[in-house]
């Protein structure tokens, strides 16, 4: 399935559909249904993440089908964490209407989006899985993770966990006090996911979790790779399940925590049957951006690049100064950065933690969207002000919609309206923001020049601006041949208007030198043509106007 630019839209699937009268209620994958599918496309999405699908820890039991709750000790939350994996070759039973039946639940939703021009993407967890983990789906000749390991010694190349022989697993107990017998017991000890390699994790660690092994003894400091770990061998056998499915690819959890070395072992091998398969790397640290796009990785999170920075603009902490700054310190990799003002780890817009007001997140989305490239990503509710408020069981009130809970999205349970979903309950001012965002996520995904065209920062040219505009103001180009379209972002709104200028050197690169005039066609907001000659450009300038969605686009013809 080919597309234009990426608009990935992330949907926490217990979530989806979930009933905000019940404090126990769980979205499923059938409230995906075609209508739900029809209007997500019709926001200007391509492909939607399902967060939590594959099995994890959770407080439910479904004993009619052999699965029994996790350990109380290992739940954040009654619901679990869904990077908590308990099986990699299962569905959770929470999502599917007929638990017996939840691969065929997924397996049709797959179908059901694809029918919408849809892909799909899911959730790979490489670091680390749930201490309660055993696959009861295994394929034949698969074995368990652990069950050949060499439990008396810290670190062997084929085991699947790191080891503290003789030594017990001390967690931090939280609620009330429990006799010693119902404590959850491992014996020995296996290092926690989060790196901590003794035996009595933090509440503030990843202590449901263990850390997988993959050749690194990071006691000794050596990388044991040849031959082939086994562990390697398992999560190559998971990616090509999973790839068999007809998913559009993988977000990889903390991709930096696994050995560069396996990603460029795996990646490739998966092409070899799956070549339009996408991985994308969570990944935090710049330094390995390069390494981890020559090992196949097709996109990476752009979160302490241009997030933090946008994000520190809407705070009032920055100036739209420090956008050219992060492009420039890519050295090219732009196009290889996956861009969003909001996903599960991050505080919303709407929230008091954040920005206050979502119509304040509209100019970073502009940003996002239309900046480069590389794919744009929505959480879901984003679009529709989510402000996450209120205390929600194990995440407190922290601005995020909880991860661990079963709770639910007041504002998509508006937005869904009891499967019309007509938006009629969202207020007038939310049904506004949708549709703002409706317009930049339409127009990014179904204008090649978005997904293929080159970039030009303005800024250079337009130094001289006010310092009160020049603080909160983004422009650029994006061009292809003939087709050139100047884009200015605005971060205040006290500024309605501005006028951008073009260089000389600029008009050279597009291809225009001699040329006597432009024709300047606004196309977002809507305004009347502008018929200029070259020397008004690169002396006064093209006139941006601003309406609340703060963001303009304006098309140039020769």
């Amino acid at each position: 399935m080919k597309s234009n630019k990426l608009v990935i839209y992330q949907i926490l699937a217990r979530l989806f559909g979930a009933d905000c009268k019940s404090e126990s209620a769980c979205g499923k994958l059938a409230n995906l249904n075609n209508k739900a599918l029809q209007e997500i496309r019709e926001l200007g999405v391509t492909d939607i993440w399902l967060t939590g699908v594959i099995r994890h820890a959770s407080g439910t039991a479904y004993p009619s089908i052999g699965i029994e709750a996790s350990h109380p000790d290992l739940l954040k939350g009654k619901a679990g964490s869904p990077y908590a994996i308990r099986d990699y070759y299962d569905i959770d039973p929470d999502l599917a209407v007929d638990p017996e039946k939840r691969m065929e639940e997924f397996d049709s939703l797959i179908a059901r989006a694809r029918n919408y021009h849809l892909g799909v993407f899911i959730d790979f967890v490489p670091n680390h899985v749930s201490r309660d983990y055993e696959s009861l789906n295994l394929p034949e000749g698969i074995e368990n993770f652990g069950t050949s390991d060499r439990t008396d010694i810290n670190f062997d190349p084929d085991n699947n966990f790191y080891y503290l022989p003789g030594q017990l697993l001390k967690l931090q107990k939280k609620g009330k006090r429990r006799k010693k017998s119902e404590y959850y017991h491992e014996n020995p000890a296996k290092a926690t996911g989060n790196d901590v390699f003794h035996n009595s994790p933090s509440v503030n660690d990843w202590y449901e979790t263990i850390k997988l092994n993959y050749g690194t003894d990071y006691e000794k400091g050596n990388d044991c790779f040849y031959p082939i770990p086994d562990t390697w061998s398992k999560m190559i056998h998971i990616l090509s399940f999973w790839s068999g499915k007809g998913i559009r690819g993988f977000r990889c959890d903390m991709a930096g925590m696994v050995p560069l070395a396996f990603w460029q072992f795996a990646i490739p091998a998966i092409k070899v049957n799956y070549p339009d398969i996408i991985f994308i790397a969570e990944i935090y640290e710049p330094h390995k951006y390069w390494d981890f796009t020559q090992a196949g990785f097709d996109y990476l999170y752009d979160k302490v690049g241009l997030y933090d920075t946008t994000r520190a603009i809407i705070e009032g902490h920055e100036t739209s100064h420090a956008i050219s700054e992060v492009w420039k310190s890519l050295n090219g990799l732009d196009s290889k950065m996956i861009r969003f003002l909001e996903n599960h780890d991050e505080q919303r817009i709407a929230s008091p933690f954040f920005a206050n007001n979502p119509w304040k997140g509209l100019p970073g989305v502009a940003l996002a969207a239309l900046m480069n490239t590389g794919p744009v990503m929505i959480y879901f509710g984003q679009e529709l002000g989510e402000p996450a408020s209120g205390s929600t069981g194990y995440s407190g009130d922290d601005g995020r919609t909880s991860i661990f809970d079963y709770t639910c999205v007041p504002e998509l349970t508006k937005w869904m309206n009891d499967g019309l979903f007509d938006a009629n309950k969202l207020s007038e001012n939310h049904q506004n923001l949708r549709k703002a965002y409706q317009q930049v996520l339409l127009f990014a995904s179904r204008n090649p020049i978005f997904s293929t065209g080159h970039f030009y920062d303005l800024m250079w040219i337009n130094e001289d601006l006010p310092t009160e505009i020049r603080n909160y103001i983004y422009a650029f180009l994006r061009y292809s041949g003939q087709e050139i379209y100047l884009i200015a972002i605005n971060f205040s709104a006290d500024i309605s208007e501005v006028n951008i200028r073009l260089s000389e050197h600029t008009l050279q690169e597009l291809g225009a030198r001699g040329q006597e005039r432009f024709r300047i066609k606004s196309l977002h907001p809507a305004q009347a043509e502008q018929l200029l000659l070259t020397s008004q450009i690169t002396s006064k300038g093209v006139r941006m106007v601003f309406d609340q969605t703060s963001w303009s686009v304006a098309k140039l013809e020769l």
